[in-house]
């Protein structure tokens, strides 16, 4: 590779790796009240539940399954959460590679400037459409952690 297709290459990298951190922070803010949901309010009723559960007239598996069962609620909220946060990254993944591909494609097919204005240009289109899903995604979780804010 030579000294200008590295640097291109390098500006490629920077611009996606700007696009991506935009991503990152919006992600954050949207989904700041359900990450508060779960870090707080369920954490909170989780240690009272624990807390209640060592009563020295019980033997110590019915206080480790009473721990337990008060984690249910904590430990389903933190895997949906995952589970919805690696859906949605998923669905971002995909896209840019579709980018990452027609770029790999049109560079040796075009003038190298213009492949990379494409790519940036099919790159912010796929992010901003992923970004659109953002609120949706909020309210759906929202929904099925019964928040109401």
């Amino acid at each position: 590779m030579d000294h200008i297709a590295a640097v291109e290459q390098q500006m490629v990298s920077e611009r996606m790796r700007r696009k991506l951190n935009e991503v990152n922070t919006a992600a954050q803010a949207h989904l700041a009240p359900v990450q508060d949901h779960i870090n707080f309010t369920l954490q909170q009723a989780y240690f009272k539940c624990a807390y209640e559960c060592f009563d020295r007239s019980r033997k110590q598996d019915e206080v480790s399954n009473c721990v337990e069962h008060c984690s249910v609620p904590v430990v389903n909220a933190q895997q949906h959460f995952e589970n919805e946060m690696a859906q949605f990254q998923e669905r971002l993944n995909r896209p840019l590679m579709v980018c990452q591909d027609k770029f790999e494609s049109a560079k040796f097919q075009q003038n190298k400037t213009d492949a990379v204005n494409e790519m940036e240009s099919c790159v912010n289109q796929s992010i901003e459409d992923n970004m659109k899903t953002l609120p949706h995604l909020v309210r759906r979780m929202k929904s099925s952690f019964n928040i109401s804010a």
